[in-house]
C-alpha cells in the first residue's frame, strides 16, 4: 500500500503511524525490531545530514533490506527535505515520501516551492509533505510563537496540492525545559477544515495523554527523532565508562536495544489510541 493511502486510511479511523529518524544501522535496526515485535508499520526518516553521513544509496538500501528482513510494514521518508534539489534526489532513489520544508519562507514562496514537489512527485507515486506555522528546531527560540492559521492552512493545501501538512500547535523539535500545551482547540479546527494528513512534528518528550489526545483529533504522522539519538548515546556513554571493551559488536547491541523499548513505547501509543 501506498504511504499517501496508508494515512488516509488511518486518519479515518482516528489513529496514528510513528515516523522514526534514523541515523545509522544500529537505530534502524533497533526501530524495525520494535516494529517487528509489536506488528505495527512504520515511517523511517532521513534528514539531509543523516544522507551525508551515510550516503544516499547506502541509506536506501540498508532501509529497504531492513524491511524485508524484519518483515515490517514500512516506507522511507525524507524529513525537512530543505531544497527541490534533494527532494529530487531523493524521489530518484527511490523514497516512498518526501517533506519539503518551506516553512521559514514568506507564504505565497512556501506555496511555490511545494506545488513544484508535488508536481515532481507525481510520477513517482510519492508521498509529499510540507509545513505551515512555526515549529521551533534546534537552537531556534521556543518562545516565539506562530502557530498555524485554519484559513491559511485551507489555501495551501488548495493550492499546492500536498497531502500531508505538518502543523504548529504548540510542539517544538529537541527536548522541553517545561510541559508543552498543544492546542486542541486549533487542531480540530485545522482537521475539520483541510483534506490533507495531519503530521506532528516535535513528539520527543510530549506527555503521552497529549499525543493520544491529538491523534484522536487528527493527528495521523507522529514524528520522533531527538528521544531516539538522545537514549543510543547516553546509553553507550553509560556502558563506556565502566567498561574496557573494544568490540563494538559487543557494546553497540546494548544501544540498539534501548532504541528498541522506546520505539516500541511510542508504538504502543499509536496502537492503543
Amino acid at each position: 500500500m501506498k504511504l499517501k493511502e496508508k494515512m488516509q486510511w488511518l486518519t479515518s479511523r482516528n489513529t496514528g503511524i510513528l515516523a522514526t529518524n534514523f541515523y545509522n544501522l544500529e537505530t534502524l535496526h533497533g526501530e524495525l525490531k520494535a516494529a517487528r515485535e509489536l506488528g505495527q508499520p512504520l515511517i523511517l526518516q532521513l534528514t539531509s545530514s543523516s544522507i551525508d553521513y551515510m550516503g544516499l544509496g547506502t541509506a536506501v538500501n540498508a532501509v529497504r533490506s531492513g524491511l524485508e528482513e524484519y518483515g515490517v510494514e514500512g516506507w522511507l521518508h525524507l524529513d525537512h527535505g530543505g531544497s527541490v534539489e534533494i527532494v529530487q534526489a531523493c524521489l530518484d532513489a527511490g523514497f516512498d515520501s518526501v517533506m519539503i520544508d518551506g516553512s521559514e519562507l514568506p507564504f505565497e514562496e512556501n506555496i511555490r516551492i511545494t506545488k513544484e514537489v508535488v508536481k515532481r512527485a507525481a510520477s513517482y507515486h510519492a508521498n509529499v509533505e510540507a509545513e505551515l506555522g512555526y515549529v521551533a528546531k534546534l537552537g531556534q527560540s521556543v518562545t516565539h510563537t506562530g502557530f498555524t492559521q485554519v484559513a491559511e492552512a485551507k489555501t495551501f493545501v488548495e493550492e499546492t496540492g500536498v497531502d500531508a501538512l505538518a502543523v504548529a500547535i504548540g510542539t517544538s523539535h529537541g527536548f522541553y525545559k517545561e510541559e508543552p500545551a498543544l492546542q486542541f482547540d486549533l487542531l480540530a479546527d485545522i482537521h475539520a477544515h483541510i483534506d490533507a494528513v495531519l503530521v506532528l512534528h516535535g513528539s520527543s518528550g510530549v506527555p503521552e495523554v497529549q499525543l493520544r489526545k491529538a491523534i484522536s483529533l487528527g493527528i495521523c504522522k507522529v514524528n520522533l527523532a531527538t528521544e531516539i539519538k538522545n537514549i543510543f548515546m547516553k546509553t553507550l556513554q553509560t556502558i563506556l565508562r565502566d567498561t574496557q571493551e573494544i568490540d563494538l559488536r559487543k557494546v553497540f547491541p546494548q544501544a540498539t536495544e534501548s532504541v528498541t523499548l522506546l520505539v516500541k513505547e511510542k508504538l504502543l501509543v499509536m496502537q492503543n489510541n
